[in-house]
């Protein structure tokens, strides 16, 4: 599918949607839509095409309850019923996972919300990823629906991997072009001193695949600088020295703010995001203002990337296709 503005804007038309583009290389809110009352197929095309093209959208306003959240995703793709999520998701609905504030993951291993911030992000670039990259087939796509937010702060930002592989030099581009890299959850995790839960939880759930450092969209055919702070560490035949000062340079690059969008959430805001390419990062600025923030997510079942090369990523442990 082409992901020119043209016919973008021409599509959204037609469906009677207005598509504003909110920053230069990603992302735009989509007006004129109720989602509650369902979506007609020219309605459908046109905001998968904005998706293809400015890969997050937004919808603010919206009634959808549960029910809804997953009839709108249904349309779209197959959503992914996970076998384990938080204590505070619906159990009646298994597509829709809920946290219900960012307190919980901490949590659940022991720690504090800043204790947990502090070992799984000790670097500035440790936030950023896509949604279980680690697996052998990350989803295709998330849908995140806001129920309470803070008055202030709790912001999420994305950041465009396709334009951010486009604004590498043609010299680097060839060079990564046939670059792997091991996406392993939990990696970079400083474990605290003696018995530390959240790292028994990982060796019992171990999740590691071998990826494409530049992934070609199934559907667009752009390529995608597929690189994360969260899951990747180690570049495939580089030594640890000469990979991570690459992959640092990447991760730079990938989230430059001229790639990026950051989304002010309300009540009723819904983001669609292409899993496939993008990263985001998740708020850090709100654990300490007391206030709740509930979100409720379904993502949409995805396939096996495949590198320039034509080759598709290689489980490495804990990981099946269309198993979750």
């Amino acid at each position: 599918m082409t992901t020119d503005s043209r016919s973008t804007d021409e599509a959204a038309r037609a469906a009677g949607l207005e598509v504003r583009p909110v920053a230069g290389h990603i992302g735009a809110e989509i007006e004129g839509v109720d989602l509650a009352e369902g979506l007609d197929d020219a309605q459908v095309a046109a905001i998968r095409a904005a998706v293809l093209r400015w890969k997050v959208v937004f919808f603010r306003g919206q009634r959808l309850d549960h029910a809804g959240h997953v009839a709108f995703a249904r349309r779209f793709g197959e959503p992914v019923v996970l076998r384990k999520r938080g204590s505070a998701s619906p159990r009646d609905v298994p597509e829709i996972e809920t946290t219900a504030d960012r307190l919980e993951l901490g949590g659940r291993f022991g720690m504090d919300h800043d204790e947990w911030l502090q070992r799984r992000r000790h670097t500035l670039l440790r936030g950023w990823h896509c949604d279980h990259g680690a697996r052998i087939d990350p989803p295709a796509a998330t849908i995140l629906r806001a129920e309470t937010v803070p008055p202030y702060g709790g912001d999420t930002t994305w950041s465009n991997l396709a334009a951010a592989y486009a604004g590498l030099s043609a010299p680097v581009r060839d060079f990564v072009d046939g670059l792997r890299a091991e996406h392993r959850l939990g990696v970079g995790y400083q474990p605290r001193p003696g018995d530390d839960a959240y790292v028994r939880h990982l060796l019992d759930h171990q999740v590691a695949s071998l990826h494409p450092l530049v992934r070609v969209h199934p559907e667009t055919g752009e390529r995608v600088l597929y690189v994360n702070g969260y899951y990747v560490e180690q570049i495939t035949d580089l030594s640890r020295a000469e990979s991570a000062a690459i992959l640092d340079m990447l991760l730079d690059q990938a989230t430059r703010p001229e790639y990026t969008v950051r989304f002010r959430w309300e009540p009723g805001s819904i983001a669609f995001w292409d899993n496939r390419a993008t990263i985001h990062l998740a708020p850090s600025d709100n654990a300490h203002l007391g206030f709740p923030r509930t979100m409720h997510r379904v993502m949409l079942a995805g396939e096996v990337p495949v590198g320039v090369d034509g080759k598709p990523s290689e489980p490495v442990t804990g990981t099946e296709p269309g198993r979750w």
